[in-house]
């Protein structure tokens, strides 16, 4: 099972840090990706990392904004993400893939488990 949370209302230019809790199965050899979701559009990846940490991957449209990190320990994954837009507006979900499934399976939004989304609302 995955949670998100830490979404919230901020102002454009501002920061957001979303958590992404993994319970009940192992958190090895897995791919977390964060995806979003906005009103009217259809749902984008936005950054994904290895459990070993030793890969990730960033949207174009986040490069250089946002930051995934994990914390094995805690089996949770972070987004941090700054100088936020009003474009950002979504509802942002964590899913999980097994890692041998590859980031194929991230970038088709091919993934075994999902959590529930939290929202980001960036005012302009």
């Amino acid at each position: 099972q995955l949670q998100a949370s830490g979404g919230g209302l901020v102002q454009a230019g501002g920061s957001l840090r979303l958590s992404c809790v993994v319970s009940g199965s192992p958190f090895d050899d897995y791919i977390i990706g964060w995806f979003r979701q906005a009103t009217g559009k259809e749902r984008e990846e936005v950054s994904c990392i290895s459990s070993s940490a030793s890969l990730t991957y960033y949207a174009d449209s986040v490069k250089g904004r946002f930051t995934i990190s994990s914390d094995n320990a805690k089996n949770t994954v972070y987004l941090q993400m700054n100088s936020l837009n009003p474009e950002d507006s979504a509802v942002y979900s964590c899913a999980a893939v097994p890692l041998h499934r590859g980031w194929i399976s991230f970038m088709m939004h091919d993934m075994d488990s999902w959590g529930k989304g939290t929202l980001v609302t960036v005012s302009s």
